[in-house]
């Protein structure tokens, strides 16, 4: 409880702004996907090649 009310200003940020990191979440969670799909059969150049086109 003693670790709230230090940070109880974080607290109420948290519940009263309108803020999100979705865009980002969803950014690592693609990555993470295409990274997963070359396990054992890419490597790096791979990966490479099928993630900068998305990012321009």
């Amino acid at each position: 409880m003693r670790g709230l009310r230090a940070d109880l200003e974080a607290v109420r940020a948290a519940f009263t702004l309108e803020w999100s990191n979705g865009p980002t979440e969803g950014n690592v969670n693609r990555l993470k996907f295409i990274k997963r799909q070359g396990y054992g059969r890419a490597g790096f150049e791979l990966l490479k090649r099928r993630v900068l086109p998305l990012a321009a």
